[in-house]
């Protein structure tokens, strides 16, 4: 690594940055996505390098955190320019001492997957990205489906900490205004899954999706598609094979997969059988 990228200081990034978090998605290929770095700058702790060249930042990432037990990084970007200079490998090794021991996870694209090996992170499962307009070929299953009130968001969140095995509130509490649409799933008065379809450039992405069984998935990613003209996006554990095959009988197609990768930990914490897709692949 040239010296003077081993001397550019890391700083905490704040919502002063997100025209210049957006810029370095933009130099990188990826869709600018201002809503999610609003969301996961607000929620999480994001780490920059500026750029020496002093246009924008060099480098970037955001860690969030569910406590002691499981933080997840997310969005670690370099510029084009200063690529295969060692410097995302030097943020990320600053974010992995920042952590003190925390089990650790994130979402690993192909090229990203070989650094996070080198850094101790293991795969222990795949997403798969889909896209499309969701358009009904078969019945969807009869589960109850409404619109989630103010009354359903501490029955949510109970439900999501039991689920997700970590306590997401300070990222969850921002749902209601942060998404377009919010749905929960009710079986006998009991809440049995929820999801919500927020905004992302000319999609709406479902997630988080948490269902007590696929059913309650199918008709939770049914409900939201009617609320709304855009394609939907999605990222689905590989392990919902079921759920998989009707989104794709819908009209999503497979447009991408990613590693899941830990560090500190040998699997996630919570219940994957019920976790269905995260709201974010950046925040675990």
């Amino acid at each position: 690594m040239p010296t003077l990228l081993a001397e550019l200081s890391i700083r905490h990034l704040t919502h002063g940055d997100l025209s210049a978090c957006a810029d370095l998605s933009e130099d990188r290929g990826w869709p600018r996505e201002e809503h999610k770095w609003g969301l996961l700058l607000s929620a999480g702790t994001g780490h920059g390098i500026d750029a020496p060249d002093g246009k924008g930042l060099a480098a970037a990432c955001v860690v969030t955190s569910y406590g002691p037990g499981l933080a997840a990084i997310g969005m670690v970007l370099v510029a084009e320019r200063f690529s295969r200079q060692g410097i995302g490998r030097r943020l990320m090794r600053h974010v992995l001492v920042e952590a003190e021991g925390t089990p650790l996870t994130l979402h690993a694209t192909p090229t990203g997957r070989p650094l996070y090996e080198e850094l101790g992170f293991e795969v222990q499962g795949r997403a798969e990205m889909l896209r499309g307009h969701f358009t009904p070929r078969e019945a969807v299953p009869s589960v109850a489906t409404r619109a989630a009130t103010a009354e359903d968001i501490p029955r949510m969140l109970r439900l999501d900490a039991e689920v997700f095995g970590a306590d997401r509130t300070a990222l969850l509490a921002r749902l209601p205004a942060f998404a377009d649409h919010l749905r929960v799933a009710e079986r006998a008065g009991e809440l049995v899954g929820y999801t919500a379809a927020w905004p992302n450039m000319d999609t709406h992405v479902v997630g988080p999706l948490i269902a007590e069984n696929t059913d309650t998935a199918k008709a939770l990613i049914a409900s939201l598609a009617r609320c709304t003209d855009r394609p939907l996006r999605t990222d689905i554990d590989v392990r919902h094979e079921e759920l998989l095959r009707w989104v794709r009988a819908q009209g999503l197609e497979t447009v991408a997969h990613n590693a899941v990768m830990t560090l500190g930990t040998q699997e996630l914490p919570g219940d994957w059988t019920r976790r269905f897709a995260p709201l974010t692949v950046a925040a675990g």
